[in-house]
């Protein structure tokens, strides 16, 4: 006879969580029949300030691409999991967030395909969509493919992923963009190893060395993405490092 596993004790949660860690989707099967509603259970603390999430969170938590990662999400979502559930803390990703922040790309077409909302926000990034999330984070195959699954991306992620014609459109608007989006754009371009972007839009007047995210230059910001080559065409043009900038410039 099954022992009945009450989904509020750790020690249910910890076996289903060493379930999708392991890829054991056998195992991680019958712990859902047995007591279904784990698969809606919300794992943490759910006081005031406390932070929350679901075991379709565990799937696609950093640093994800765990064993049988669709087959896992097929099954908690076949035992009544919500694609779409929210962390809850100090933002509110959905499952999509973080598998688009772990560039787990199995795992983004499984929750896709199995009706998560592409533009949820709640992300970490100003609130952002999936997609802020990967371009931020530099998880270019899952923002690739958030694209190619119909995300439409922002100026600041367009330049981020290179794609110059969107950037321009965006930048010949009427109204165009403030001089700020601009530099921003710009950043995240360099960020993503752009050259023609980030020449298109230092052209437009984007501040060659304004200390940005993570307190990094563009060229900071090429250099920790190995963009040498995009590294070695801003210092010709007088890039800057945030070292040698100084903190009165950003």
């Amino acid at each position: 006879m099954t022992a009945t596993i009450d989904p509020a004790d750790p020690l249910a949660v910890a076996a289903a969580v060493q379930a999708i860690h392991d890829g054991d989707v056998a195992g991680l099967r019958r712990l859902l029949t047995e007591q279904a509603h784990l698969a809606t259970a919300r794992l943490g603390n759910d006081q005031p300030c406390g932070m929350t999430r679901t075991l379709l969170h565990v799937a696609t938590d950093w640093p994800g691409h765990y064993p049988n990662g669709p087959a896992t999400v097929a099954a908690l979502v076949a035992a009544g999991a919500d694609v779409n559930a929210r962390f809850t803390g100090p933002h509110t990703e959905t499952p999509l967030h973080w598998a688009a922040s772990s560039d787990d790309v199995a795992v983004l077409d499984a929750l896709l395909d199995a009706g998560a909302d592409i533009e949820a926000g709640g992300g970490v990034i100003g609130n952002g969509t999936p997609l802020a999330d990967a371009v931020a984070f530099g998880q270019w195959n899952t923002a690739r493919r958030l694209l190619e699954r119909g995300a439409q991306p922002n100026l600041w992620q367009a330049a981020g992923l290179g794609l110059l014609a969107h950037v321009q459109a965006a930048c010949t608007a009427d109204p165009p963009p403030p001089a700020d989006e601009i530099t921003g754009a710009f950043w995240l371009a360099c960020h993503g190893g752009q050259e023609a972007t980030s020449a298109y839009l230092l052209d437009l007047g984007a501040d060659l060395n304004w200390i940005g995210y993570d307190q990094l230059t563009p060229l900071d910001a090429a250099r920790r993405s190995s963009a040498h080559q995009l590294a070695e065409w801003l210092t010709a043009r007088g890039a800057l490092t945030a070292d040698q900038v100084g903190p009165a410039h950003g």
